[in-house]
C-alpha cells in the first residue's frame, strides 16, 4: 500500500498538485483508515486531505480516475475466427490420433503461453501490473521510453519462453500457433496502453519542466499567440518561487531589544515601456512585479509611450488579460518618448522617491531622436536607494541608432539585459534579495 501511494503523490504533484511532506503523511493515515475497497470513499479522502483549491481537487480527481482505472486487457485479434478455422482443422484433416494433442501441447506450455490461452482477464491485468512495478514503470518521464519500457514489461511477463512457444507450436500445430499469436497481440496492445497512461501520469511533470525550460530562455518579445497564456503561467510559478524564497518568516535572534535594527520597508516604483517594440516584455515584467506583494511592500508601476501614467490600481484590480487591454489602450503600442515620460514622472510622483526606494525602468532606451531628458534620470538616482535599468535587447544593439542606453547607464545603479524569463527571474531576485 505505501509504494502504491507513493506512486500516487507522485502523479498528483504533476498534475499539479502541491504536496508537503506533512500532508502527504496525513493522507496516509486517513486511507489507513478507509482502506482501498471503496473507490469512492478513497478518492473523496485524498480530495479532503490533499486539495487545497477547485483547480487541485479537479486535478487530483482526474488523477484519481487515471491512476486507478487501469487499462483493460485487450481481446485477440480474429479470436473467434482463429478458434473456427483451428475446429474445422480438427474435423477435415485431423487424425484420431491426434484428438486432444492441442490441449496436451497446451499444458506443456510456459506459464504465459497458458495464461494467454486461457484468457483470463483478472489474470492477464494482475500480471502486467506486477511485471509493471518489476520493470518500475513509474520511472518513465519521456515519450520516447515508451517502447523500452513496454520492452521490459514483457520481458517480466516471460516473452522470451512465449517466443519458444511459438517456435515450437508453428511446426507441430499451427493452428494453435496462430490462436497463441493474436492472444499475444492483444497483450502486446494492453502493455502499450499501461505504459501511454504510466507516461500521462509521471511523465507530465518533466514535459512541463522541459517546457518551461523552453520558454525561460525565449526571447519574451517574440513569443507565439499560442504561448501568451503558457508564459503568463511560468512568470506565476516565478513568483511563486521567489515569495516561498524570501517570505519566511526570519529566526528571532538572541538579542536584547535595545540592539535590534529596525528595517525600514522596502518599495519598488516600476517605470515600464509599453510602446510597439517593448510592450510584450513589460506585459510579463508588470505581472511579476506586483505578484510580489507578499515580498516587497507598497509596489508602484507606471507605464508610458509617449507620455506616462500611473497603471498600480488596474493591475491589482483586474486580470492580468484585462489590465494590460486597458493600459495598452490607454498608454500602449505609441512611438517612445522617453524625455517627455521622465518629464511626467518628476511632475507627478517625484515625491514618491525616498532613500529606501528602488526604482526600475524597464524598456530599450530608444527615444526616436527626441531628447531623452538624462538630467531626469539623474535626480531620480540621486534620490533612489538605486537605480536599476533592464534592457529586453542585446548589449550590441545598445548606443546604435536612436538608442540612449550609453548615457541613461551613466546613472544607473544596475544595467541588465533582460530580455527572456530567465534573466528576468534573475534581475527581480536580485532586487528583492538585497532587502532580505
Amino acid at each position: 500500500m505505501r509504494e502504491n501511494l507513493h506512486r500516487f503523490f507522485r502523479a498528483a504533484r504533476g498534475a499539479g498538485v502541491r504536496l508537503s511532506p506533512a500532508e502527504s503523511i496525513d493522507a496516509m493515515r486517513a486511507v489507513s483508515k478507509v482502506g482501498f475497497a471503496d473507490r469512492t470513499m478513497l478518492r473523496d479522502t485524498f480530495l479532503l486531505t490533499l486539495a487545497k483549491t477547485q483547480d487541485e481537487k479537479k486535478a487530483l480527481g482526474d488523477c484519481f480516475d487515471l491512476f486507478f482505472d487501469q487499462p483493460e486487457p485487450q481481446s485477440p485479434p480474429e479470436d473467434g475466427k482463429a478458434d473456427q478455422q483451428d475446429a474445422e482443422g480438427s474435423d477435415a484433416s485431423d487424425s484420431p490420433g491426434d484428438a486432444g494433442s492441442g490441449d496436451e501441447q497446451a499444458e506443456q506450455l510456459g506459464q504465459l503461453a497458458q495464461m494467454l490461452l486461457a484468457q483470463d482477464r483478472s489474470q492477464i491485468s494482475a500480471a502486467i501490473a506486477n511485471a509493471a512495478s518489476a520493470a518500475s514503470l513509474s520511472d518513465i518521464r519521456y515519450f520516447t521510453q515508451r517502447g523500452i519500457f513496454s520492452g521490459r514489461i514483457l520481458d517480466q511477463m516471460g516473452i522470451q519462453r512465449l517466443r519458444n512457444d511459438l517456435d515450437n507450436l508453428a511446426a507441430t500445430n499451427p493452428a494453435l500457433a496462430e490462436r497463441l499469436t493474436n492472444a499475444l497481440d492483444g497483450l502486446r496492445g494492453t502493455v502499450r496502453d499501461t505504459v501511454s497512461q504510466a507516461l500521462m501520469l509521471y511523465g507530465r511533470e518533466e514535459a512541463e519542466n522541459l517546457r518551461n525550460e523552453i520558454l525561460r530562455n525565449a526571447p519574451l518579445s517574440r513569443i507565439e499567440p499560442r504561448q501568451v497564456e503558457q508564459m503568463r503561467h511560468l512568470i506565476r510559478q516565478i513568483a511563486r518561487r521567489l515569495r516561498e524564497r524570501y517570505s519566511k518568516p526570519r529566526k528571532r535572534q538572541r538579542l536584547t531589544a535595545w540592539k535590534r535594527r529596525h528595517r525600514d520597508k522596502p518599495k519598488i516604483i516600476a517605470l515600464c515601456d509599453v510602446s510597439g517594440s517593448v510592450a510584450r516584455v513589460s506585459d510579463f515584467f508588470l505581472l511579476l512585479i506586483h505578484s510580489l506583494h507578499e515580498v516587497v511592500d507598497d509596489v508602484r508601476s507606471f507605464a508610458f509611450s509617449g507620455h506616462l501614467i500611473e497603471v498600480s490600481d488596474i493591475l491589482e484590480s483586474k486580470s492580468p488579460e484585462e489590465a494590460m487591454a486597458e493600459i495598452m489602450s490607454k498608454v500602449g503600442f505609441g512611438s517612445s518618448d522617453y524625455g517627455n515620460s521622465f518629464d511626467d514622472f518628476e511632475h507627478g510622483w517625484m515625491s514618491a522617491i525616498t532613500p529606501q526606494t528602488t526604482v526600475i525602468v524597464l524598456g530599450d532606451a530608444r527615444s526616436n531622436n527626441l531628447d531623452p531628458r538624462a538630467d531626469i534620470l539623474r535626480r531620480i538616482a540621486e534620490r533612489s536607494k538605486r537605480l536599476v535599468w533592464l534592457n529586453p535587447e542585446g548589449r550590441m544593439a545598445w548606443g546604435w541608432g536612436d538608442s540612449e542606453m550609453p548615457r541613461y547607464s551613466t546613472f544607473c545603479t544596475v544595467v541588465r539585459q533582460c530580455a527572456t524569463a530567465k534573466q528576468l527571474e534573475r534581475a527581480v531576485s536580485d532586487i528583492v534579495a538585497s532587502y532580505q
